[in-house]
């Protein structure tokens, strides 16, 4: 498992966490809110092998793809709740890493993260992103120019 909802007590204190989950045993809404940062992760990291990366565990994760998961998931789980967060900080730091993800996206950022493959042969990433051929004759010179 990339990331378990005991670990983002790194930004949210436990007590925080359990007074918005209602339960100091349930970790349902925190996963699910877990579950969606790492898709909405996945959807701005096309270019690399979203595999690899998530399927990371520990000292293996990139850690600041790994903080930015946690950002976004912090955000979605306390939209639950207004128990004693800080909304403003909250949402500077989910805008902070989807502006991180944009850039990865745009290749203005690069993570040392597993690029994707192609047919077992490692490519940039990028090639799906070129494209080839131009515009069609238009025939308005005379024939023997």
């Amino acid at each position: 498992m990339y990331l378990t909802p005991a670990e983002l007590s790194s930004h949210l204190y436990p007590e925080v966490q359990q007074e918005i989950a209602r339960s100091a045993t349930d970790t349902t809404l925190a996963q699910q809110a877990i579950d969606t940062a790492i898709q909405e992760a996945k959807s701005y990291l096309t270019h690399y092998d979203v595999a690899a990366v998530f399927n990371a565990t520990g000292a293996d994760r990139n850690s600041v793809v790994l903080t930015m998961v946690k950002d976004i998931a912090v955000w979605h789980f306390i939209n639950l709740s207004n128990a004693n967060v800080e909304w403003e900080l909250r949402e500077s730091r989910y805008d902070k890493a989807i502006k991180f993800f944009e850039k990865v996206q745009k290749g203005n950022a690069n993570p040392d993260l597993p690029l994707v493959t192609n047919n077992g042969t490692l490519g940039n990433g990028y090639e799906k992103d070129v494209r080839f051929g131009g515009y069609p004759r238009r025939g308005n010179r005379p024939a023997n120019y």
